[in-house]
């Protein structure tokens, strides 16, 4: 009987535990608390003002090399202002996936061991705050501003080619933008949960950022040269006979460039915004023999990146999954 009695006291202890912790508002009040210093950040009005730039540039590039047929017709021309490139300028899509991991990377590389150097870490830990509502509200906040700055990139863009070509947009091309701008908000996630893992593992937020931008290097550089040489030497294309070899060189260059995000991110936003590609792989001629030319459907092209999407998205939570654990099991010292 007492041990019974002993039981149901522990069980209700922990329930009261998990009630109380429910009710205690510990997430929103940290999420709240960073929103706002991130936004009162000048590290915010400088990335921001970067990317926007960035953008009008980008926009006004694009629209004076636009076609003049183009913009009294209705096919895409929305769209193709994120694609088309001008003069020696290359298009909107090329700069947010060059500027998308700097921005991701910038605003996380101090998030922990920056108040953990100003000793601010030990405090807020000292109160009755959860370790998991301190990690989740840190990267949520970040997200968030990410997330708003990529919608009014976006949505600058798209109204802008909405005002000066005068032509209004389609649903599929509304659905083709939105679902771009969500593929970049998950791709500089990534780079935000790599950078807060950094920012675990290392002391220093010079030595985390710098850790950050080179595996960023690493994989946006190397990776590709890489995949160059191993295919070269495993299937070598020196003879233009050879089209078998020729073929699985193209096609292993390609398996091992996609270990990047960066080549993920690549390809995910040409067929999302370039309805007329039908493939990410080489296609040989009897393939195309009897093929009809148009665009491909919006199911169509999402089909054919669901493996990007889900290597973006799964590799993200497992970055911050790692860095939630750490931080769980992190001995934080006044």
């Amino acid at each position: 009987m007492t041990a019974t009695t002993s039981t149901i006291g522990i069980e209700d202890e922990d329930v009261g535990k998990k009630l109380k912790r429910r009710g205690s508002g510990n997430l929103e009040t940290i999420f709240r608390k960073e929103l706002a210093d991130q936004f009162s950040s000048s590290r915010f009005f400088i990335l921001f003002f970067l990317i926007m730039i960035t953008g009008a540039v980008s926009f006004y590039a694009a629209i004076q090399s636009l076609p003049a047929g183009d913009a009294g017709d209705n096919e895409f021309i929305l769209i193709k202002l994120f694609t088309t490139a001008a003069y020696s300028l290359p298009p909107f899509t090329w700069f947010l996936s060059l500027l998308g991991p700097l921005v991701g990377l910038a605003m996380g590389f101090d998030a922990i061991n920056g108040e953990q150097n100003r000793g601010t870490m030990s405090r807020l830990l000292s109160q009755p705050v959860y370790r998991d509502d301190v990690i989740n509200g840190k990267f949520l906040a970040r997200l968030v501003v990410l997330a708003i700055m990529t919608g009014a990139l976006g949505g600058f863009v798209g109204g802008m080619g909405i005002f000066m070509t005068g032509v209004a947009p389609t649903g599929e091309e509304v659905l083709r933008l939105l679902l771009y701008l969500a593929l970049s908000v998950v791709y500089m996630a990534f780079w935000l949960a790599l950078s807060m893992l950094f920012s675990l593992l290392f002391r220093q937020a010079a030595t985390s950022a710098l850790g950050g931008i080179a595996l960023w290097l690493f994989f946006s550089i190397f990776i590709p040269l890489l995949a160059g040489m191993v295919a070269d030497v495993v299937f070598p294309a020196n003879d233009p006979s050879q089209t078998a070899s020729q073929f699985y060189n193209v096609v292993l260059r390609q398996n091992i460039s996609r270990i990047s995000p960066s080549t993920l991110y690549s390809e995910a936003s040409l067929t999302l915004l370039s309805p007329e590609v039908r493939t990410l792989g080489p296609v040989l001629l009897e393939q195309t023999y009897g093929a009809i030319p148009g665009f491909l459907p919006l199911g169509q092209s999402l089909l054919l990146i669901w493996p990007h999407l889900t290597g973006l998205i799964a590799a993200t939570l497992i970055i911050f999954a790692v860095t939630y654990t750490l931080f769980l099991r992190q001995e934080i010292r006044a």
